[in-house]
């Protein structure tokens, strides 16, 4: 009898140091007369099929439980990544900010337009030719190099040249001497490239003086050549 009873006691205690045991560690597998009740379950159960719980509230995990058994109360939630635990909760990260906004840049001015152009340049007959004459002196021809170096950034339209004279000699006379004047002119911008249909040519003779002719100041000023130039630029604004 002594013998029996020692035994029983044995017994008891070892059951009661495994129960123990469980308390401390609520998440490590558990096989007890209970569970063998209740074969394949994922929790420990009671007689009545209720998922036992320890003093602190935990469940007791079996051998058969897998994340997809995870009953609320018993686990804490299982979160899927890029998910994360925050108090008890899963919580997904916050979205990654918006990519900065790129200005676009603003549209280049448009090119100005051509304006048009209109140059008149009034030159000494005296200068262009010997008196009486309308062969082109050395004066004339780089005063004619100059005008020229000008025209390279205009479109040109036409260039008009126009003689006068004084009032010395006859109408008829005088009228002629300006017009070859200005063939002079036309026929040395020829040369320098200019289109000849680019190039118009008029004498006025005596007709349009600029200033009296009964001195020999006022005579001066009225042996002249007139060269108006026509066309379109670009002007930056």
């Amino acid at each position: 009898m002594n013998k029996l009873a020692t035994l029983l006691l044995a017994a008891s205690a070892a059951f009661a140091g495994n129960a123990f045991a469980q308390t401390d560690a609520p998440y490590a597998p558990l096989t007890t007369d209970i569970q063998a009740r209740t074969p394949y379950s994922a929790y420990v159960q009671d007689s009545r099929g209720v998922i036992a719980r320890n003093p602190f509230g935990l469940c007791w995990r079996t051998g058969y439980w897998t994340p997809a058994d995870a009953v609320p109360g018993c686990d804490a939630p299982i979160c899927v990544a890029p998910e994360k635990l925050e108090n008890g909760k899963c919580v997904a990260p916050p979205p990654p900010p918006p990519p900065p906004v790129v200005e676009a840049a603003p549209a280049p001015a448009p090119a100005p337009a051509p304006v048009p152009t209109s140059e008149k340049v009034s030159y000494s007959a005296d200068a262009f030719f010997d008196f009486d004459k309308a062969v082109l002196k050395p004066a004339g021809k780089a005063a004619l190099d100059d005008l020229s170096s000008k025209l390279g950034d205009m479109n040109l339209e036409v260039i008009i040249a126009v003689g006068h004279t004084d009032s010395i000699g006859t109408d008829a006379y005088n009228q002629k001497l300006s017009i070859r004047r200005a063939e002079a002119v036309k026929t040395y911008l020829k040369g320098k490239g200019v289109e000849e249909n680019r190039i118009y040519t008029e004498g006025k003779g005596e007709k349009q003086p600029e200033a009296d002719n009964k001195t020999s100041a006022g005579r001066a000023k009225n042996r002249r050549v007139e060269i108006e130039v026509v066309g379109t630029r670009t002007v930056n604004k």
